[in-house]
C-alpha cells in the first residue's frame, strides 16, 4: 500500500510540474498580466486599420507587433472581430534580422500544439529558431488553419505583389514603394496594416503621412512608446543610459521620436496634453478670428477664445486653397454663425490678417484686405509679424503647467502644422507648411487677455440695453 501510495504522489508531482511548466511558458496567457504595458494594450485595442508603433529601442513596440499576429493568426483577438483562415505577412529588414527579431517573438508566443506545419527557407524545421521560415501555418480556432509567410525588404517591390491578406506586419520601417503595394494587398479584404519602428532614417514618408497625416486619413493611428512605458526594463538602467547618449539621438532610441538636423521648433506642444475634444464655448469667452490669407496656397483660418483665467482655445478652423474670396469668407461666416461669433450692429465680423493682405497684385485693381472689407470681414492688418517674438510667446504658452493654450481636436490643420514644423539652417524655421502657425502667431502677438466675469444684468439694465439697441437700428436704418 505504502508503494501505491508513492506512486501516486509521484504521478500528482510530475502532473503539478507539467501545469507549472506549461504556465511558465504559456508567453501569450502571461502577456500583459503581471506587468501591465498600457500602450501595448492600447494598440491592440485600436480599431484603426493603419497602426504604428514608434517606439524606442527595448520599449516594447515589436512584442505588441508579434502578438497582434498571433491573436489574428489562431482567431482569438479580443477586442477585434476575429476571421477563420487568416492571411497575412511579417515584413522585417532582411532575413537576418527575421530571424533575431520578429521570427523569434513570434515563435516565443506561438503554442507548439497550435503550429500545424512549418516550411523552412534555410534550416532545419525541427529547429525552426536557428533557421529562416518561409512560412508557418497556425491551426485556427474557428476550424482550418491560417497562415503568415515571411518576408524582407531586400527582395524588392514586385516580390510584393499578387497576394490577398488579412493584415501586413511590418517590422522597422518600410521602403516607400512595398508599403504601398502592401496597403493593396489589404485592399480586398478590408485587411489592417501595422508597423512597429524605430524612426532612424528622419523624416521619410511615413512621418508625412502617417505621423503628420497630411491626408486626414481617419484610418491612421500612432502612439510613441518610450523606455519608461516599458515595465520590465531596470529603472536605474534607463537613467545610466539616458545620462549617456546625446539628445538627438535619444529623441529616437529612448523616446521613440522623429528627428530633423535642426529639431522640432514647437516640442513642446503634447497633443496629448494640448488637444482637447470640442465643447461649447460661453458666448464671453469669443475673442477674435485670425487669418493668414493664399489663393493657391491654403488659406489659414481660426477662431480663438479666452477663457477667465486667461487660457486660449483655438476652437474652430477654415484650411482650404485654391479658391477666391468670395468662397473663404463665405465659409468663415458659416462657421462664425455655427459658433453664434459675435458680429458688429451691421452683421459684420471682425478679423486678424497678414499685413501682405493691403497689398494689390497685378491680377485685380483691390488688395485682398479690401475684398474682405466688401464681404462683411472687417480685417485689421495691422500685426505684429516679428518671427522670433511670435515663436517664443507661443513656445512659453505650450510649455506652461496647466497649460495656457488648448486646441480643439477638429483643428486638424493647426495640429499637423504644430508637429511638422522645423528649423531649418541657422535659427530660421523651414519655411514650409506654416500657414495655421503665422496667424496662430498674428494672434498670440495681440496679446488676448482674459475674460472678464459678468455680473448678471438686472431687469433695469436689460430694458435699457433693449431700448438702445432699437434706438441704434433706427438711426442705422435712416442712413442708409
Amino acid at each position: 500500500m505504502l508503494i501505491e501510495e508513492k506512486n501516486i504522489i509521484k504521478k500528482i508531482l510530475e502532473i503539478e510540474y507539467e501545469l507549472k511548466d506549461r504556465e511558465k511558458n504559456n508567453f501569450l496567457e502571461r502577456y500583459n498580466k503581471d506587468n501591465i504595458h498600457e500602450k501595448q494594450i492600447m494598440f491592440h485595442r485600436c480599431d484603426k486599420r493603419i497602426r504604428f508603433v514608434f517606439g524606442g529601442n527595448r520599449s516594447g513596440k515589436t512584442e505588441c507587433g508579434a502578438v497582434e499576429c498571433v491573436y489574428m493568426l489562431r482567431g482569438i483577438h479580443p477586442y477585434r472581430k476575429n476571421r477563420a483562415n487568416v492571411a497575412g505577412w511579417a515584413v522585417s529588414v532582411s532575413y537576418d534580422v527575421q530571424r533575431d527579431v520578429a521570427q523569434k517573438k513570434l515563435l516565443r508566443y506561438l503554442k507548439k500544439e497550435w503550429i500545424h506545419d512549418i516550411v523552412m527557407a534555410d534550416g532545419k524545421k525541427g529547429a525552426p529558431q536557428y533557421g529562416i521560415i518561409d512560412c508557418i501555418i497556425i491551426k485556427n480556432i474557428f476550424g482550418g488553419t491560417s497562415t503568415l509567410s515571411f518576408k524582407s525588404y531586400e527582395q524588392g517591390r514586385e516580390k510584393f505583389q499578387g497576394a490577398s491578406l488579412d493584415f501586413v506586419w511590418f517590422d522597422e520601417e518600410p521602403p516607400k514603394d512595398i508599403y504601398d503595394e502592401c496597403r493593396m494587398r489589404v485592399f480586398d479584404r478590408e485587411g489592417d496594416i501595422f508597423c512597429t519602428m524605430t524612426p532612424l532614417k528622419g523624416l521619410t514618408f511615413v512621418y508625412d503621412e502617417i505621423y503628420v497625416n497630411k491626408f486626414d486619413n481617419d484610418e491612421v493611428w500612432h502612439i510613441n512608446m518610450q523606455w519608461d512605458d516599458n515595465p520590465y526594463l531596470n529603472k536605474e538602467e534607463i537613467k545610466l543610459m539616458t545620462q549617456s547618449l546625446p539628445d538627438d539621438v535619444l529623441d529616437s532610441r529612448k523616446y521613440g521620436k522623429f528627428s530633423a538636423a535642426g529639431g522640432l521648433v514647437y516640442p513642446e506642444f503634447d497633443e496629448k496634453i494640448h488637444v482637447i475634444d470640442p465643447f461649447e464655448i460661453p458666448p464671453d469667452w469669443r475673442d477674435n478670428i485670425s487669418i493668414d490669407p493664399g489663393l493657391n496656397n491654403p488659406l489659414s483660418c481660426h477662431f480663438y477664445a479666452v477663457d477667465y483665467d486667461g487660457v486660449i482655445y483655438a476652437v474652430a478652423e477654415h484650411y482650404e486653397k485654391g479658391r477666391d474670396i468670395d468662397y473663404h469668407a463665405e465659409k468663415i461666416f458659416e462657421i462664425a454663425s455655427a459658433l453664434n461669433w459675435r458680429k458688429d450692429g451691421m452683421g459684420r465680423l471682425r478679423a486678424l490678417i497678414d499685413s501682405a493682405a493691403n497689398q494689390r497684385t497685378l491680377a485685380g485693381i483691390k488688395s485682398v484686405a479690401e475684398l474682405f472689407y466688401e464681404k462683411g470681414i472687417l480685417v485689421n492688418t495691422n500685426v505684429d509679424k516679428e518671427l522670433f517674438s511670435g515663436i517664443a510667446a507661443l513656445k512659453s504658452l505650450f510649455k506652461q503647467r496647466p497649460p495656457r493654450i488648448l486646441i480643439f481636436k477638429n483643428c486638424v490643420n493647426l495640429i499637423r502644422e504644430l508637429k511638422g514644423y522645423w528649423w531649418g539652417n541657422g535659427d530660421t524655421p523651414i519655411k514650409k507648411d506654416d500657414h495655421a502657425l503665422d496667424e496662430l502667431r498674428y494672434y498670440v502677438m495681440s496679446r488676448p487677455c482674459a475674460t472678464r466675469v459678468q455680473a448678471p444684468k438686472s431687469e433695469v439694465q436689460k430694458d435699457k440695453e433693449s431700448l438702445y439697441n432699437a434706438i441704434k437700428r433706427k438711426k442705422t436704418s435712416e442712413f442708409r
